[in-house]
């Protein structure tokens, strides 16, 4: 443990250090118009929150309460005061800024550091960092982290794919911060170039972000590494103050979980999407967060949309991180869950399956979605075949759509493209895409 006077708290602990950083929080809020205003909606005022049971009726947090209150939503500190600004991603309409001070900074630094402490990185490591720079906080984020433990940092960022593969092999990086997707071309540009993952690179770990990928995913990138190499998810968002919420230990890798590796500082609760209660262990819930220490740009019951599955024994890990649950995988999104012809579908399942037919591209898949008056009415499955196998696409459309239908108890239909004609995403990858049609 990297913080072991609050990686080991028990539950109880954990509950009370965050209780009391509720109330400092309601104090806070208490200063801001706006978030008067917002907590008036739901007949309360901010200080609430310090009552037992302030949080669970405390209104929830969504995008459009950010864009209405655009450029610097409920920041809470005066613009003067920020030392930097990150974005959202803004795949749709314009991208939301958050604002960092110098001691939200330091906040960060130190939760990721945690996170990819937790993960695996050691001082001393050589580590490519691979995730994106600019307004988007990944880059920034692991690259003072990887720091802060001790480890020397490559910071390449996205693409440059070319160069990535060779010093992968001439400066023997052993670690990579990287989108899955990213990892996965990189593997595959490499062997185009006569280079071998397994031999000629020492990659230990990869610490990988940005966008849910299914087991069977995993397992395939695992493969294609030397005996021993795993692939560690980390999770975040921006609104939640950074990729600083999920973290995988040696015990919930084997469990594919994670830990809730901040709890001390972002409370997160997993949440049915319907009725916003908590959901019991095993069961599938939103992931719903407070930051309770960051000072600008705070938020309150912020809901990610993103699903996941509380662990079936979430306070029990053999780590010893008692006071911080276990997770399963992002397995997608409330608003990107599809009901079709009253069967629930995540993409996850879909990847699954995709992942597990010899012959296709793993990070190359689509979801074509026919609506009708918004809602799904039917769907069509697109994908990709290595290029070895382009004799072979009846064969592996019709191979998938098998798996499919065993998995989700659908008929999909499925069309095989040529290799190279599906797009590629460095991280998040839009998967499902939605077509409106008149009854």
């Amino acid at each position: 443990m990297l913080h072991p006077e609050i990686e080991s708290l028990d539950r109880e602990a954990m509950k009370a250090l965050q209780a009391r950083k509720l109330a400092a929080l309601g104090e806070r809020l208490a200063a801001s118009p706006a978030w008067r205003e917002h907590f008036a909606q739901a007949g309360m005022h901010p200080r609430d929150l310090a009552a037992p049971d302030g949080l669970a009726h405390a209104p929830t947090l969504e995008k459009a309460d950010l864009r209405a209150r655009y450029p610097f939503p409920l920041l809470t500190v005066e613009p003067a005061r920020v030392a930097r600004f990150f974005a959202t991603s803004g795949t749709t309409g314009l991208p939301v800024l958050f604002g960092f001070t110098a001691d939200d900074l330091r906040l960060l630094t130190r939760q990721v550091a945690r996170q990819v402490y937790c993960c695996g990185v050691r001082p001393g490591d050589r580590v490519y960092q691979g995730f994106g720079y600019g307004l988007w906080m990944g880059g920034p984020a692991h690259e003072r982290a990887i720091e802060a433990v001790g480890a020397t940092c490559f910071p390449v960022g996205p693409g440059r794919s070319e160069l990535v593969i060779e010093w992968l092999r001439d400066l023997a990086w052993n670690v990579a911060t990287v989108s899955p997707l990213f990892l996965a071309h990189l593997v595959r540009a490499a062997r185009e170039r006569g280079i071998d993952p397994k031999k000629d690179w020492r990659l230990r770990t990869a610490v990988v972000g940005g966008q849910a990928v299914s087991r069977a995913f995993r397992d395939q990138l695992e493969g294609e590494f030397p005996a021993g190499f795993t692939v560690r998810n980390n999770y975040g968002t921006t609104e939640s103050g950074g990729p600083n919420l999920g973290a995988t230990c040696p015990h919930s890798h084997e469990r594919d979980e994670m830990h809730l590796i901040n709890e001390d500082t972002v409370l997160t609760e997993v949440l049915d999407p319907k009725t916003l209660q908590p959901v019991a262990p095993g069961e599938i819930g939103e992931i719903v967060v407070t930051t309770l220490d960051k000072e600008a740009s705070p938020v309150v019951r912020w809901r990610t949309r993103d699903l996941t599955r509380l662990g079936e024994r979430p306070y029990d890990c053999a780590c010893g991180r008692r006071g911080m649950p276990t997770i399963g995988r992002i397995i997608g999104r409330s608003d990107d869950m599809l009901k079709v012809r009253g069967v629930l579908v995540f993409p996850s399942q879909i990847e699954d399956v995709i992942a597990g037919t010899p012959g296709t591209v793993k990070d190359a898949w689509q979801i074509y979605v026919d609506t009708v008056d918004g809602a799904p009415n039917s769907m069509t499955v697109a994908i990709e075949c290595e290029r070895t196998q382009e004799g072979a696409r009846p064969d592996l459309a019709a191979a998938v759509a098998r798996g499919l239908a065993g998995r989700l108890g659908l008929k999909v239909p499925v069309e095989c493209h040529p290799h190279g004609t599906l797009p590629r995403y460095e991280a998040k990858a839009q998967r499902v895409l939605l077509k409106e049609r008149r009854p």
